[in-house]
């Protein structure tokens, strides 16, 4: 369907996104025959896999030797568990070893124990496929564990990279949402009660243990710098300095650098996801481009996230690196039929698509 006024063609969003999903994917298949090399998928995937691990573990056994300064290991192995996550992104599609499925289920364990502060990935491709199919309504729990659609305050950023605590602070909000949303006919109630139990279970134990953990940590070192200035007199019992003792490898190696790689992946796509508004089944309304430079620190340690997930919303079953490639050519055909780039009023408006307060 379309319409015409004054000789030109006004394509309907249902239009614009499928001339959006045939010209990148016709830019892809051009990019593939220049370099067949891409057609690898499932090598490139696994060595682009294996020198991530390898260098995370190089780094930090580095570290433990003290010839790796602490801040330069915290920053490269969260660059590279960066990657991974763009790794697990892409196994969540199934698109490595989707017939071996042995090398498939351990490389997404791998990834996962690597980056244990975030949610079991088995579960969340249940919750990852729901957010490609309702994005940026009230019931995309996948975004909404991670701040989008909250108006900025000092709880959104201080919660921004925490889905345990944070999650908690929010979850009776999300709740009474997804309630309402099937009251209105918007969700189905089985969706919605299976939605409700696997945010439960996607935390149960791995993620919750590496949070508290790094809770203790940080209050340790907190009440350590408060002491230091006389202001309390303040610490932990023995055992739990003991703990801390026993995991600081795990706590300098792991936690803090993916502390530092969760906050920046959060903060990019939960900004560059709208929220609340969304036209349904709209997916030019459900994302932008957000690559402004000052977000480049961040788009580090989320693999430039901002740059090409739009991208990923019109063309899915495509690997993060083709889509690196490829991204100057794509975010041309984006920006052609209406794909917003760097509009900053999301930070005022919640995440809103429109500006709610008119």
């Amino acid at each position: 369907m379309y319409f015409c006024f004054q000789n030109h063609i006004i394509l309907t969003h249902q239009e614009k996104s499928g001339q959006i999903r045939k010209e990148i994917n016709l830019s892809y298949q051009q990019l593939k025959r220049a370099y067949p090399i891409l057609k690898r998928q499932n090598s490139i995937g696994f060595v682009i896999f294996l020198i991530a691990v390898i260098i995370i573990i190089a780094v930090s056994i580095g570290w433990y030797r003290a010839i790796v300064p602490t801040c330069l290991m915290i920053v490269a192995n969260a660059f590279f568990m960066g990657l991974l996550h763009e790794i697990e992104h892409d196994l969540i599609h199934w698109l490595y070893f989707k017939k071996q499925k042995t090398i498939h289920h351990a490389m997404l364990f791998i990834v996962w124990i690597l980056r244990p502060l975030t949610v079991n990935p088995w579960i969340r491709r249940t919750l990852h496929h729901h957010h490609h199919k309702f994005s940026g309504t009230l019931h995309d729990v996948e975004e909404r564990s991670v701040t989008n659609g909250e108006r900025w305050t000092i709880k959104r950023l201080l919660t921004t990279p925490d889905v345990v605590l944070g999650g908690l602070l929010r979850l009776h909000r999300m709740f009474g949402d997804m309630d309402r949303e099937v009251k209105n006919g918007n969700l189905k109630m089985e969706t919605s009660s299976k939605l409700k139990r696997i945010m439960f279970l996607s935390i149960v134990p791995v993620t919750i243990f590496a949070h508290v953990v790094l809770y203790f940590f940080l209050v340790d070192g907190l009440l350590d710098w408060l002491n230091g200035y006389d202001i309390t007199n303040l610490s932990f019992p023995h055992y739990v300095d003991n703990m801390l003792i026993s995991l600081n490898l795990i706590i300098y190696t792991i936690l803090l650098p993916n502390l530092l790689r969760q906050f920046c992946l959060h903060f990019i796509t939960s900004n560059m996801h709208y929220f609340g508004d969304v036209e349904e089944g709209n997916v030019i309304e459900q994302t932008q481009v957000l690559n402004i430079w000052w977000t480049y620190p961040m788009q580090l340690f989320c693999f430039f996230f901002g740059w090409t997930h739009s991208i990923h919303h019109f063309v899915v079953n495509e690997t993060f690196y083709v889509r690196h490639i490829g991204r100057k050519k794509a975010q041309e055909v984006l920006r052609k039929y209406g794909v917003r780039f760097n509009d900053l009023g999301t930070f005022k408006r919640a995440n809103r698509f429109r500006d709610f307060s008119k």
